[in-house]
């Protein structure tokens, strides 16, 4: 792993602590310049920011800049129809040809939507989390059988591969416990929350069993410690970034460390968060936090 590298040291990121409000911020509802516990986020290539606006059942397109919102899926009010949505945790865009799909959990399917056309992917499912890989594969958490399972895109019409977990609920390295999100490296090493585990795990393609990558002693707030994480981001220097929800802070672990460090929130000065829930870089690397219970996206910047 590239982060253990002294001399890259100096290369390690930092970020503005005051953070600036991209999306919400005027209190919770269903307006357009409002969000209601939003969770996972999207950046695309254009800073376009997409958000699963859970409690309001839609998914949110904020273009860069924007002061409001536009509703891109759902948003029908609660419900199992083909253009509604009931909860959803998750969204990621297919940059290809403009489909979001979402991870739809109150319904129990993962759903693709394309200019207002819907498409059931995967049906009966307890999905929270979503990601893709650069080989066309489609991954999605689990949490009640407490898995990641894996499809080839364009190819749902079976049960998936089950790469994360798929042995029971618990805390063994080839156990989880609540598996929030999930991110995927160049590698096809999957990395996920095990939000009641309190531990970020990496599974290596084809492994058996996880590693511990971060927190994995226990519900806390020391260095060594998360509290219920949520989204996960691998940078290309192999480090770890974690939402710390129950400690309100975003932190930073390199494999095989000890402990992690604080990046954004916690006790610092600045734009406090609550509940940090979804996680996503643009292209310049700056930071965007969903603030689940402040009902908004905070974008950190990077100082260069």
């Amino acid at each position: 792993m590239f982060c253990f590298h002294h001399f890259l040291e100096s290369k390690f990121k930092k970020w503005k602590q005051n953070a600036i409000t991209v999306a919400g911020g005027n209190g919770y509802g269903e307006g357009l310049n409002q969000l209601y516990f939003p969770l996972g986020i999207f950046i695309d290539k254009k800073k376009n920011i997409f958000i699963a606006d859970f409690s309001n059942h839609r998914i949110v397109e904020w273009k860069y800049n924007a002061k409001e919102g536009q509703i891109i899926a759902g948003g029908n009010g609660e419900g199992n129809r083909m253009d509604q949505l009931n909860r959803p945790t998750d969204v990621i865009v297919d940059q290809q040809n403009h489909s979001i799909i979402i991870a739809d959990q109150g319904n129990r399917r993962v759903i693709q939507w394309l200019n207002q056309n819907q498409q059931i992917l995967i049906d009966n499912i307890a999905c929270h989390g979503l990601a893709t890989d650069k080989h066309g594969f489609l991954y999605v958490s689990d949490w009640k059988k407490n898995e990641v399972r894996r499809w080839k895109m364009g190819e749902y019409n079976n049960e998936g591969i089950v790469v994360v977990g798929g042995n029971g609920q618990g805390n063994r390295l080839n156990q989880l416990n609540w598996p929030t999100y999930i991110f995927v490296d160049t590698d096809q090493s999957v990395y996920v929350s095990d939000a009641y585990n309190h531990r970020v795990m990496k599974w290596k393609k084809d492994a058996k069993k996880g590693r511990i990558v971060a927190g994995g002693n226990h519900n806390g707030k020391n260095l060594n410690q998360l509290s219920s994480p949520q989204g996960v981001i691998v940078d290309d220097l192999g480090q770890i970034y974690v939402a710390d929800y129950g400690n309100h802070r975003v932190m930073r672990w390199c494999e095989g460390k000890e402990e992690g460090e604080i990046v954004v929130g916690g006790n610092g000065e600045g734009n406090q968060l609550t509940g940090p829930s979804g996680l996503s870089f643009d292209d310049e690397g700056n930071l965007y936090v969903a603030d689940y219970n402040n009902h908004r996206i905070q974008k950190f910047e990077i100082i260069l």
